[in-house]
């Protein structure tokens, strides 16, 4: 039983002036053969290319006519995927294989709740959301993400689940979340779980809706860390950012840059926002985006070996909350300076009349050098850029709906 789960931030550290700000070593690029690992509405698919990233083509397919939410690839064991799926004979579960993708075993213990504890609802998995590798020194370990909210960890490599008790039975878990209400158009859920690579304990969550967490004890304690966001346009627009809002926010993506995990990104409900641990709060560096272009959308990416460097697929960020390319002309925006400046991506793209839109698990990058950036949309289309934004062009059509895009690795 949690009898108390509040925990005092750890102070933080403020970095002398002659710390760089890449705190972790440059990753040195790699050459070969992309897969992409694709979750859709009605299924898993293997994407792969030749080894010049010039022919893209479906190398296999798992669970057709299945929800796929997310299919990630192990980076301690590139031959070890997960998968969620989401069917009429096996309910939300997940699925593990060993041979890089080609063939699927149906987890033993899929994440489940527990019994209600201290008064809280009895909830019920839906669906699972998200898969993320625990850290590099942790073979085996899993966690995922649930809708409604809930947290769970594997130590088997996704063979079998337990629940995260510190999160799932926190006493303030209903009050972040708003209760088990559905506060998002497929349910609410949690997503974009981070470990720092620094170190396994401390790890990073959002909550759609809730906002984002924090614990530095493998999820026994947790945090909220929104100070700088705010929960509504309407609060945008009175200019209440940095004002001390503990909870309640809408994250829709929470990312590290690569070799700073004390610098934050996030795409949520109210803006893009960037965060350095040592400031302690969100700054919305949406704003800085070109005049007309709001910031509000699902999806962002930061650069595996440039801390100041992200990409952004804004959506129609007007009231009604399309969730399609503005005016139906797709295009991202990247940042090489931290977020001050943003540069639009469209070469390539459809000019006029595309209205999909990318989900916050469908946009991803390789290992290459330039760097191969990858996005799936809500048409079944994948496309890419193999210098890092400057032109694009379509990789596989007639896929079902994409919900996720994760790369596997480089094979030679």
């Amino acid at each position: 039983m949690v009898t108390e789960s509040w925990s005092s931030p750890r102070p933080l550290m403020t970095p002398s002036l002659s710390q760089p700000r890449h705190k972790l070593r440059v990753p040195r690029p790699k050459k070969g053969c992309v897969r992409l690992l694709v979750g859709t509405r009605k299924g898993a698919f293997v994407v792969g290319s030749d080894a010049q990233r010039k022919d893209f083509g479906v190398v296999c397919t798992e669970g057709l006519g299945a929800i796929v939410h997310h299919v990630v690839a192990d980076p301690r064991a590139p031959k070890s995927v997960l998968m969620t799926a989401l069917d009429p004979e096996h309910g939300a579960h997940v699925r593990y294989s060993d041979d890089g993708g080609r063939t699927f075993k149906v987890s033993r213990k899929s994440p489940a709740f527990g019994d209600a504890v201290d008064g809280l609802q009895q909830r019920r998995v839906h669906h699972i959301f998200w898969l993320s590798p625990g850290h590099s020194q942790e073979s085996g370990v899993w966690y995922a993400g649930t809708s409604p909210q809930g947290l769970f960890r594997s130590r088997d490599a996704g063979r079998t689940w337990r629940p995260v008790a510190g999160l799932n039975n926190h006493p303030m878990l209903d009050r972040w979340t708003g209760g088990n209400q559905d506060s998002t158009p497929d349910g609410p859920t949690l997503h974009s779980i981070r470990v720092d690579p620094r170190d396994a304990e401390h790890l990073y969550i959002a909550l759609s809706a809730g906002g984002v967490m924090e614990s530095h004890n493998a999820g026994r304690t947790w945090n909220p860390v929104n100070v700088g966001t705010v929960r509504s346009f309407e609060e945008r627009d009175e200019n209440l950012e940095g004002v001390e809002q503990e909870f309640g926010q809408d994250p829709h993506l929470l990312v590290m840059a690569g070799t700073d995990p004390d610098r934050l990104w996030q795409q949520g409900r109210t803006g893009v926002y960037r965060m350095d641990r040592e400031e302690g709060h969100w700054q919305r560096v949406g704003a800085n985006l070109p005049k007309g272009i709001d910031d509000v959308g699902f999806a962002i990416l930061s650069h595996p070996r440039d801390p100041d460097g992200a990409w952004v697929f804004p959506l129609d960020g007007s009231r009604t909350w399309s969730r399609t390319a503005p005016k139906g002309q797709p295009g991202l925006y990247r940042t090489q300076d931290g977020g001050q400046k943003w540069t639009r991506q469209d070469r390539g793209l459809p000019r006029s009349h595309a209205y999909w839109s990318v989900k916050r698990q469908a946009l991803a990058h390789d290992a290459h050098d330039p760097l191969g950036v990858y996005v799936g949309t809500s048409q079944g289309e994948i496309w890419g850029s193999l210098n890092e934004g400057r032109s694009w062009r379509c990789l596989a059509r007639h896929l079902p709906e994409i919900y996720s895009l994760e790369v596997a690795g480089v094979t030679s």
